[in-house]
């Protein structure tokens, strides 16, 4: 009487290198050079091997791969803000994508510490990582992390002040436009403008992409702050203060979803109809704000994910040999209607 199988003997048996090699009658050395495209081995014998590969249903080990080819099949990811609202996405499409392509990731988190993140880099290149991703939360530039490092590099939303870098990030001017465009085109003349802090690329961007639009159509503002700060409490202080003076609007513009969430906590507490009295349009297109407001917040989406994806797929193509481009690379931005400007939605 047989013994019963075991779980192991049950198991589909794995084709291995050497099976294919026994089976195309060639040697290991010949087999892995017949699948990795290798030179030196003719037409004749790579068919065969090919063609036992496939009777084999083999599958290659693409980290076995990378590793005869001086790879390690893995990615540094650096960041100095994890908690933030817009690195976060950003990495996880990145790693989502490396993912895809059996790619092994190490998050590192500088905190924004210059002496943490030169100590992560030391670490990451020690590691013999392939390639170093750098995510910021802010698209005013920085310093790069060196210069003729041993790995590719690409900088993301945060871009490097060497134009010899590869560097991709949203484009703050086209998501300006697009927003003065929608109000404009949804019959709002009396436009407002509830700026972030000017010391920062992004809200400079903004008001250059929203200036742009309205010198093209003729039209101007009815009042813009002169500074301001990332906050619900600033939108709801400028906008009450805006409305204390009499200022007749039928349209803001917000430098955030969470300026324009203040400034609907404004209106509501004038009733002030949004948006049959007046249209308010955010940008970043936050999920936790823009589908908790009331009307839902209309808002530019700086395509982060993409942002993230974008990043992870030229450092793929870099490791695989293919040099990477240089300068900054922008990507637009795209406008998400809501109920806060048309009545439709």
């Amino acid at each position: 009487m047989k013994a019963p199988l075991t779980p192991a003997d049950q198991k589909p048996k794995v084709a291995t290198l050497e099976d294919v090699a026994r089976a195309a009658g060639v040697s290991l050395a010949t087999a892995s050079k017949a699948l990795n495209g290798r030179d030196r081995v003719s037409d004749t014998t790579r068919s065969r091997v090919e063609d036992a590969a496939r009777a084999l249903s083999y599958v290659r080990n693409p980290m076995a791969k990378g590793l005869s080819e001086g790879r390690s099949g893995t990615v540094g990811l650096l960041t100095s803000d994890l908690e933030g609202r817009f690195s976060l996405p950003i990495l996880m499409a990145a790693e989502d994508s490396f993912g895809a392509g059996q790619i092994s990731v190490f998050l590192c988190d500088a905190r924004g510490d210059a002496i943490r993140e030169r100590h992560y880099i030391s670490a990451l290149l020690a590691r013999r990582v392939d390639a170093i991703m750098v995510v910021g939360s802010k698209t005013d530039h920085r310093q790069p992390i060196g210069r003729d490092l041993p790995v590719p590099v690409v900088y993301v939303y945060t871009p490097s002040r060497d134009p010899r870098d590869l560097s991709i990030t949203p484009d703050n001017v086209v998501g300006g436009r697009l927003a003065t465009e929608h109000l404009l085109a949804t019959g709002r003349k009396r436009i407002a403008h509830l700026t972030g802090p000017r010391t920062e690329r992004a809200a400079a961007d903004r008001a250059v992409g929203i200036g742009q639009v309205l010198a093209e159509t003729g039209t101007s503002l009815v009042y813009e702050t002169s500074y301001g700060e990332w906050s619900e409490r600033w939108g709801r202080s400028s906008c009450a203060m805006m409305l204390d003076q009499g200022v007749a609007v039928d349209a803001i513009l917000c430098d955030s979803d969470q300026i324009a969430r203040g400034a609907l906590d404004a209106l509501r507490e004038r009733s002030i109809r949004v948006p049959e009295d007046v249209a308010v349009v955010g940008f970043d297109n936050w999920d936790v704000i823009v589908e908790g407001t009331h009307p839902a917040l209309t808002s530019i989406d700086m395509n982060l994910e993409l942002l993230g994806r974008s990043a992870a797929e030229k450092l793929f193509a870099a490791i695989g040999g293919k040099p990477l481009a240089q300068g900054i690379e922008l990507v637009d931005c795209r406008l998400v209607v809501r109920g806060s400007t048309t009545q439709t939605i």
